[in-house]
């Protein structure tokens, strides 16, 4: 409690508004004045009146918020809070790639780099991807990064055509199918649901699949009491607060521990957020000629959602 009351003193000094993801540690998302997904995390930084953000997630979600905030300070806990999806698309690589496909529309996941965001037509989220591929003409070649299960099971939903960009995310791909079968026998009543990053070997089994928030909304508004859940863990403290009662069985990885959760979330804490507020740093900076072109793509993707 006195770490929280320390963290509200320096929050009401700095006028600073807390963002967090979903995956965040649950004592992170029990404070925060927002917690979302992508998209609404996004929404949410633009509308701010706050003087700081402190951005409680990985860095390219503070990188967004500083894109569409320039005269903002946006703050993160800690700096090596990454993100092995947006890792693995550099920047010079995926230049290279974007010109093997000459007057293909690019379309990138937002959990890229800005530098990767600048050299996009739009940013998508899990939550709009479908919607961000169908608004492309019929006609058009489409280029999609960094998420090659993301884009598939967007080719599959709307029937387009994309060049995908060979990227993962390391927490998403490491359930196991085996585990998946052994729940559904274990709880027959149990409904899967899925994050659209997941291979389609999980995907397969699923009864819903969608964003985080999606998947959220799904299991309050479910009829069924009982959820298997194909994504970071962190997202279950949220499904049994506002689906109580219910129960959530998180999948076991590959090495058969149900502790599948991402690295570069749980580095932020309740500390560093307090060091955060109190040095004003770390904080996102951003060359303004980069910024200006990764707001372009980023603006485009708001417009639409």
């Amino acid at each position: 409690m006195d770490l929280i009351e320390k963290l509200y003193k320096l929050k009401k000094e700095r006028n600073a508004v807390i963002l967090a993801h979903y995956y965040q540690d649950n004592s992170i998302q029990d404070v925060a004045d927002f917690l979302g997904d992508s998209l609404a995390l996004a929404q949410k930084a633009k509308q701010t009146n706050a003087d700081v953000i402190l951005f409680c997630g990985v860095h390219f979600m503070a990188e967004t918020a500083k894109i569409l905030n320039p005269a903002k300070i946006v703050l993160m806990p800690d700096l090596n809070a990454g993100c092995s999806l947006a890792d693995s698309a550099p920047a010079d690589k995926f230049e290279k790639w974007v010109k093997s496909y000459p007057g293909n529309y690019v379309i990138s996941y937002i959990n890229c780099s800005t530098h990767v965001k600048a050299m996009s037509d739009i940013i998508c989220t899990s939550s709009n991807a479908e919607k961000i591929v169908n608004s492309v003409p019929i006609n058009q070649n489409i280029c999609f990064a960094p998420d090659k299960h993301l884009g598939a099971h967007i080719i599959k939903k709307t029937g387009r055509k994309m060049v995908l960009w060979d990227g993962t995310c390391q927490v998403h791909i490491i359930f196991s199918e085996l585990e998946v079968i052994n729940l559904m026998n274990k709880h027959p009543e149990a409904l899967l649901i899925a994050h659209p990053e997941c291979p389609e070997n999980i995907l397969q089994y699923a009864d819903f699949i969608g964003s985080t928030t999606s998947l959220l909304n799904y299991t309050i508004s479910s009829d069924a009491n009982e959820f298997i859940v194909a994504t970071e863990p962190g997202i279950i403290h949220q499904m049994e607060k506002k689906a109580t009662n219910k129960k959530f069985y998180p999948i076991p990885n590959l090495d058969g521990c149900s502790c599948n959760e991402c690295p570069h979330m749980k580095l932020n804490t309740l500390e560093k957020m307090i060091a955060a507020l109190e040095n004003m740093k770390p904080e996102i900076l951003i060359p303004e000629d980069l910024r200006l072109k990764a707001l372009i793509p980023l603006e485009r993707m708001l417009e639409l959602s």
